[in-house]
């Protein structure tokens, strides 16, 4: 279909005006897919029939701690963030003199592995651990801890150095 030609008019006014706006009647009419575009952007954008109002819906601007809340609860990771938690707050979980003389190390599938800064401490938390179970448990959820290792100090090796000896044990202790 050729475009539309403006009619000519008798007269035209000198400052231009009636012929550029013939000119953008004639091609607004003409041009193709014009009036389809502007239907699929609309049909585009979700209606779902609600509209603005006065009442809060989930379209208004969200608290950040809102919006952590929920991706938290999208991507099940609540275990874990109260997991890290308790590696921060061990001290107080656990209470202030267990605290100072061990530190929870790992945890995965329920348990945790402590490590304490002496062997008469991992004991007395091996005695404990039943009633530390119990406390970390209320805190984190039920079920979320079921055992606890409890390791002794890291003591130094003699396998290499001046005091190794090849065919015997070596010099012992219990270090701690």
């Amino acid at each position: 279909m050729p475009p539309e030609q403006p009619e000519p008019e008798a007269e035209h006014a000198p400052d231009g005006l009636d012929l550029a706006r013939t000119l953008a009647r004639v091609t607004a009419r003409s041009t193709p897919g014009r009036k389809s575009a502007v239907r699929r952007k609309s049909a585009r954008s979700p209606r779902s029939g609600r509209v603005s109002g006065a009442h809060p819906d989930d379209r208004d601007p969200q608290t950040l701690d809102a919006a952590l809340t929920r991706v938290v609860d999208d991507h099940g990771w609540q275990v874990d963030l109260k997991v890290a938690s308790m590696f921060a707050r061990w001290a107080d979980l656990v209470g202030t003199e267990i605290g100072a003389h061990s530190r929870a190390e790992s945890f995965a599938d329920g348990k945790l592995v402590v490590r304490t800064d002496s062997s008469a401490w991992a004991t007395q938390l091996r005695l404990l651990a039943p009633t530390v179970v119990r406390r970390l448990n209320d805190d984190l959820g039920h079920g979320t801890v079921v055992v606890i290792e409890v390791l002794g100090p890291h003591a130094p090796s003699w396998k290499h150095g001046p005091r190794s000896v090849r065919d015997g044990r070596g010099p012992r202790d219990t270090y701690g």
